[in-house]
């Protein structure tokens, strides 16, 4: 596992969960990477594992068995401050119910991640008004997520997980609760993250979503077919 400009690279990884004594496995002999640039769709329907491996490729899991190498490290072998250290810092994520504080206005909800990131105030407010120039919401930066629409509400996650320069976007069926029009100008919003040179990845059930990516990474009962 020594591809260079490799920023996700798994190898042979295997999970398994238990369900009181019985063991229950998921995910089956998992090897595939993602370059650096790259924008990929990881394709299954429900129970094919994606939720699992999200959260393997999210550093918010680790593997039973195999390798899981995010920039060159293998993740197993990190200390849970190094994960968190990883998720926080280094991808952006992006949920299927935007996961908005309700109390905060929309560039409260952006400004978040650097607060925990301890960024200055002066590099914040840069930082949060160029992402959400980017994404469209400079105009609604005031307003609370119950006064904007889901579509909106799914700008203002995409910009929070931006605003870190993140090495790698993960998204999780980013347009599950949208309808079809709002769902075409999300994924519009992700073909031009990628096209600045943006790393991400799409977990989805949805063909139309899916194509938009430049590879898509089919995953069946748990097993991978590239």
């Amino acid at each position: 596992m020594n591809s260079n400009n490799a920023i996700i690279q798994t190898k042979n990884l295997c999970k398994s969960y238990y369900l009181g004594r019985q063991s229950v496995d998921v995910l089956f002999d998992i090897s595939f990477s993602v370059d650096s640039g790259e924008y990929v769709a990881i394709m299954g329907h429900s129970g094919a594992g994606k939720s699992t491996l999200l959260n393997i490729l999210g550093c918010l899991d680790i593997p039973g068995t195999g390798e899981y190498c995010f920039s060159g490290q293998n993740i197993s072998s990190l200390s849970e401050s190094r994960l968190a250290d990883i998720r926080n810092g280094r991808i952006g994520f992006i949920f299927q119910n935007f996961n908005l504080l309700p109390k905060l206005d929309v560039y409260g909800n952006v400004e978040l991640p650097l607060i925990y990131g301890n960024v200055s105030r002066r590099e914040r407010v840069e930082k949060i008004e160029t992402v959400l120039k980017k994404t469209g919401l400079w105009e609604r930066r005031k307003h609370k997520p119950n006064e904007i629409s889901g579509g909106q509400k799914q700008r203002v996650a995409i910009a929070r997980a931006l605003v870190k320069n993140p090495a790698l976007i993960l998204a999780d069926e980013p347009t599950g609760n949208l309808d079809s029009q709002t769902t075409a100008e999300i994924m519009n919003v992700l073909d031009e993250i990628h096209g600045e040179g943006n790393t991400i990845v799409v977990i989805t059930h949805e063909n139309d979503v899916a194509a938009r990516a430049k590879r898509i990474v089919r995953l069946v009962d748990g097993k991978i077919y590239q």
